[in-house]
């Protein structure tokens, strides 16, 4: 079944609440300029869920402490990292999620380098910010998608978009999992949890 992840999470009763919803993956975002940025430190999750870690051109060095000091299971990569930098994040031994940003098209050739330096591609919209920028990009784009690597689909995504997500969810592409974020908030870093239940809910109605 298709995975759910919230990013952008931040405070510890909102973290337990939204937690307490049983997605896969919950989303910390460790890039300063962010207005979800976390700085303190994190609560431990039920082993079902995979605590993610999203940074924008970090050291190494970075990325390895935050991947100790918050017991991460996945690093989400969101900024001009190279194939070869994936894969010493991969060699940390853990999931690495490498995000791509389309506005109106994509030229799928850039995937290749990353096809055996990364565990999944990540597709966004294109905006001011490398995140969290609230709108979607033109799904159609990913009709071209040469790759059998599966990927998880984010940028803007609401309610609304339930239906649309369904009738993509059918075809051949390997979308592994929805990623959501701003849509659901009501304030940077806090989530609407019943609005998060409901599209849950309605999203795996099949």
């Amino acid at each position: 079944m298709m995975k759910l992840k919230i990013c952008g999470m931040r405070e510890p009763e909102n973290i337990e609440a939204i937690a307490a919803l049983a997605p896969d993956y919950l989303g910390f975002i460790f890039w300063a300029p962010s207005s979800r940025y976390v700085s303190q430190s994190t609560p431990s999750l039920a082993e079902e869920i995979k605590k993610t870690g999203v940074f924008v051109d970090a050291t190494l060095d970075y990325i390895e402490t935050i991947i100790k000091e918050h017991q991460l299971h996945a690093v989400q990569l969101h900024g001009n990292e190279t194939s070869a930098y994936c894969k010493q994040i991969q060699h940390l031994g853990i999931e690495v999620i490498k995000t791509f940003s389309i506005q109106n098209d994509f030229d799928f050739s850039e995937l290749k380098p990353y096809e055996k330096s990364c565990d999944f591609f990540l597709f966004d919209t294109k905006g001011e910010l490398p995140g969290g920028n609230g709108y979607c990009f033109d799904w159609y784009t990913l009709k071209a998608y040469p790759s059998e690597k599966p990927f998880f689909l984010s940028g803007g995504i609401g309610i609304e978009n339930v239906e649309e997500l369904k009738k993509l969810l059918k075809t051949n592409l390997p979308v592994y999992a929805i990623d959501v974020n701003s849509k659901f908030e009501s304030a940077p870093g806090i989530k609407k949890v019943n609005e998060l239940k409901q599209f849950k809910n309605e999203l795996y109605e099949f």
